[in-house]
């Protein structure tokens, strides 16, 4: 009862209010419509004296109106039923200011329901706002704003022509400057970008403002062609000079790879410090740079430039987080953990191939131990015996895992291998060469030993020592562009050598002239291709000629449009190979770009179902296995070698661009189902590829299935895939997984061979490292560590011809792609100090208004600090001012005053 009466009470009274004020709320609306009826009756009417206060008090009821967000203004709403009129009459109007007025009503009116959809289409707000009088525009609001700059989008793109660029561009500045000074830039830039004029934004850019409008330009030039964003970083790179943010215009004429824009950042930055800085960013980039020498403190920023401190400071990281004591193999397989007794892996396992295993564990060594000066394996008094302990080949592999463990440390690790030099058996001097190219690895050292001890051994008469020179000097000086090393390898392919050494003279080539674009390395690569075309075309279909082809598309590295010689060029060769040297190209000169349209070109590559060999016969029939047989024949052309590479492809050019590679981890999924068989290789070695160094869970899982294929070729890339997914992480999940991997795969040599690898790149640098060739929060793409992840990954495409086989070698192309994963923060003097920093998972913030929170579920920590691929870092602390664009890799602080 006492329910019932309360809403009988509640009726009653809501009938009182609804008649009361609901009643009042309809009267004002009557009346508000009567007023603007009456004026609309005068502006239309005969009297020319009524007209001017008519329009006068339109306008103030227009601009005065209150609304809610999601209704339109009661005076649009009741003006709609006069539109027509007020436009015959503005037709029919004499012309003056009054009609200029008239015209800024009208065109008010066309923003909202009054002019319908033909208003809208005729572009009309936009009409009678150039007929107005285009004074004080800001007045009507910001929706009268958004809907002018939709317009004037509109009219651009149709009607573009001097005369109406002269006619619109007035508006266009004023609605520039308004959106200037009402927190709406970034509705500026996206106008100015839409109409190609982006050059009138510097003179609106103010010290309050510059910040967010070049972060948003900045993240908005990935996604335009090439000229656009030319001219998007160009300005964004003369703001940041002009208000003295000196780190991220260096950062900007990187990405335009212009060195002269980089000279001119150091020589216009007069303080010390910060040019420090700029040298570090440029260290961990490995950008070719020639500083002028009459620049201040030029010798010290030398030995920055040429990552002279690398060594030093990775060890005082080690020393700080202590993990200074060696590792055996052994502690990384932790075979006791496995699921099994130890004696059946012992049985099944390492007796099964013994020598495989001991090769496993000469890189497990050489990767666990990294950049630490010591191991117990090589460096004990048995280090000659565990050398001997392996065959051939494994001797080279063997012999240059030191060059892991002496990376960066130019001085210390030249000593150790010097009696490998001169050692009876060639493998070992092959392997002592290919050390000394590791242990100079990122280095610049002005004695320039790599050079001078290796290009001794290019032209040796055996080809196994000229192979270890070779790499380990295109390990040496890559990305350096130095004309004078390429001299001592050029050479070599006018001479007659076999297939294999003219690949690795083309991938050191590659390494040295990496993005260089000449035409003088290129040209005499594809000409030796050419040549040995025209002599034996067989030769075109050994698996060394896409190594050669490789080298090629690594000179045209990052070079986006500039790759038409080479394409011309590759016409000369048959198919398949010219689309397989076209892919590489293509993937090579948009690496790291996220174009959309190269990526959607290697998909339709991908999709393509290849059927027909070269002589007609379907490739499906060639690989049956022949009648009293177990073996399928081989056919002579891989015709899917194209698109096995272009699923490279497809993750390289996506790479770092988060949305383009999560919806290519998708597509992948497809392909690994339905793909031809050297597809489904590639699938495992593409989806790694975009997730290198980051063990997202859902990659682990896909990779973690197709290591259990029956295709051993797909189990083993899958394998060395979650490894590189794990580099450096010491990620527990995924060493538990690559345990019962091991297990599983006990009766195979291949498989488990690969296991041994992969957990010893989950350890690698004692979880210390990353092969991550992103860096500077993600914005920079390291040429010379992608170069490293690209070859080891094409090399895997035919695993059993190359790793595991006799050019197991190759996988030491991975010590380009290793970087410390710290937050080092030193001093002025460039001594290390410590500070409190938060550390979270990064956060985009772009476009977003105010000053959003750039990490999510921070920690703080001391530094040094080690950083996942997804994390960011701040400063926990006024007591430093930093100097670098992002909190990552070595960055100078300086005590604020």
């Amino acid at each position: 009862m006492l329910e019932i009466s309360l809403f009988r009470t509640f009726n009653v009274d809501w009938n009182r209010y609804h008649r009361n004020f609901g009643g009042m709320v309809m009267e004002e609306d009557k009346e508000l419509q009567r007023e603007l009826k009456l004026l609309v009756e005068k502006i239309t009417g005969t009297d020319p004296n009524l007209i001017p206060p008519a329009l006068k008090m339109l306008k103030y009821l227009i601009r005065t109106s209150t609304t809610s967000m999601t209704s339109v203004p009661k005076p649009l709403k009741y003006l709609s039923p006069y539109y027509a009129q007020l436009k015959e009459t503005h037709k029919h109007m004499p012309k003056g200011f009054t009609k200029r007025v008239l015209a800024d009503v009208i065109s008010v009116l066309a923003m909202g329901t009054c002019g319908g959809e033909e208003a809208r289409n005729q572009r009309e707000c936009l009409k009678y706002c150039l007929m107005g009088t285009a004074k004080n525009i800001g007045d009507w609001g910001h929706e009268y704003i958004s809907q002018l700059e939709a317009e004037i989008v509109q009219q651009w793109g149709m009607f573009h022509c001097g005369l109406v660029d002269k006619m619109m561009m007035p508006l266009i500045v004023d609605v520039i400057d308004f959106n200037c000074h009402h927190n709406g830039e970034i509705q500026a830039c996206d106008l100015l970008m839409e109409i190609d004029q982006l050059a009138l934004l510097p003179k609106f850019i103010s010290q309050t403002t510059y910040q967010r409008m070049c972060f948003y330009l900045f993240s908005c030039a990935k996604y335009v062609d090439d000229a656009d964003r030319q001219t998007i970083m160009k300005v964004v790179y003369g703001q940041y000079l002009k208000f003295g943010e000196y780190s991220k215009a260096l950062v900007v004429a990187i990405l335009l790879s212009n060195e002269q824009l980089v000279k001119d950042v150091f020589s216009k930055c007069s303080d010390k410090v910060i040019r420090y800085q700029l040298a570090f960013i440029c260290a961990r980039h490995l950008f070719p740079l020639e500083l002028d020498e009459n620049i201040d403190i030029y010798l010290q920023l030398n030995h920055v430039l040429g990552n002279g401190w690398l060594n030093f400071y990775f060890l005082a990281l080690g020393r700080e987080l202590g993990v200074m004591e060696a590792k055996l193999p052994e502690d990384v397989y932790k075979i006791w953990l496995e699921p099994v007794p130890r004696r059946f892996t012992a049985i099944l396992g390492e007796n099964l191939d013994s020598a495989r295993q001991n090769l496993a564990s000469s890189f497990v060594n050489g990767f666990v131990n990294a950049g630490f000066g010591c191991d117990k394996l090589l460096s004990s008094k048995t280090g000659n015996d565990w050398i001997y302990r392996n065959k051939d080949h494994a001797k080279l592999s063997a012999t240059a895992s030191y060059g892991l463990i002496y990376l960066w440390d130019v001085d210390g690790g030249l000593t150790p291998l010097d009696k490998y030099l001169y050692a009876n058996d060639l493998f070992i001097t092959s392997g002592a060469l290919l050390a000394l190219g590791i242990v100079n690895c990122r280095v610049r050292n002005d004695c320039d030993p790599a050079l001078a001890l290796l290009g001794e051994y290019l032209n040796s008469s055996d080809e196994i020592v000229s192979i270890g020179a070779m790499l380990g000097l295109g390990i040496a000086y890559a990305g350096s562009q130095r004309s004078d090393v390429i001299s001592h390898i050029l050479p070599i392919f006018s001479s007659s050598k076999t297939p294999q050494i003219l690949a690795i003279s083309s991938i050191a080539c590659g390494l040295i002239t990496l993005g260089k674009k000449g035409t003088e390395v290129p040209s005499t690569i594809l000409n030796a291709m050419i040549e040995l075309n025209s002599q034996n075309p067989d030769t075109m279909k050994s698996i060394y000629m896409r190594l050669m082809g490789l080298g090629v598309a690594l000179c045209y590295f990052g070079a986006r449009n500039d790759i038409d010689v080479p394409l011309l060029a590759s016409e000369s060769f048959p198919e398949p190979f010219k689309s397989a040297m076209e892919t590489m190209l293509y993937m090579c000169s948009y690496a790291g770009t996220g174009n959309v349209l190269i990526i959607q070109e290697l998909l339709a590559t991908l999709g393509e179902k290849v059927e027909m060999s070269e002589n007609g016969e379907l490739i499906e029939t060639l690989r049956k296995p022949k009648e009293g047989t177990n073996k399928a024949k081989k056919p002579d052309w891989d015709w899917t070698m194209s698109q096995a590479i272009a699923a490279l492809g497809v993750a390289t050019v996506s790479f770092g661009e988060d949305i383009g590679m999560e919806m290519v981890q998708r597509i992948f999924g497809h392909m690994g189902r339905y793909g031809e068989p050297s597809i489904r290789k590639a699938v495992p070695l593409a989806i790694a590829l975009s997730s290198v160094s980051n063990p997202h869970l859902p990659v682990l899982d896909v990779l973690t299935k197709y290591s259990h294929d029956y295709d051993s070729e797909v189990a083993c890339n899958s394998i060395f895939g979650i490894g590189l997914i794990g580099a450096g992480t010491n990620n527990a999940r995924l060493a538990a997984g690559l345990r019962q991997l091991a297990v599983y795969h006990t009766r195979n040599p291949s498989q488990l061979f690969m296991v041994r690898i992969a957990q010893g790149m989950v350890h690698m640098g004692k979880g210390t490292v990353t092969l991550n060739p992103l860096h500077t929060d993600r914005t920079l793409l390291d040429p010379v560590g992608m170069a490293g992840l690209l070859i080891t990954a094409f090399s895997l495409l035919e695993p059993h011809e190359l790793i595991l086989r006799k050019s197991h070698y190759l996988l030491y192309c991975l010590s380009l792609s290793i970087q410390p994963r710290w937050l080092l923060t030193i001093d002025e003097n460039l001594d290390v100090v410590s500070t409190t920093v938060r550390v979270g998972q990064a956060v985009d913030v772009i476009g977003k208004a105010g000053t959003p929170k750039t990490i999510a579920g921070f920690h703080t920590h001391t530094t040094p600090v080690l950083l996942a691929t997804t994390d960011r870092a701040e400063l926990a602390t006024d007591q430093f001012a930093q100097f670098s664009p992002t909190l990552d890799g070595i960055c100078i602080l300086k005590k604020t005053t």
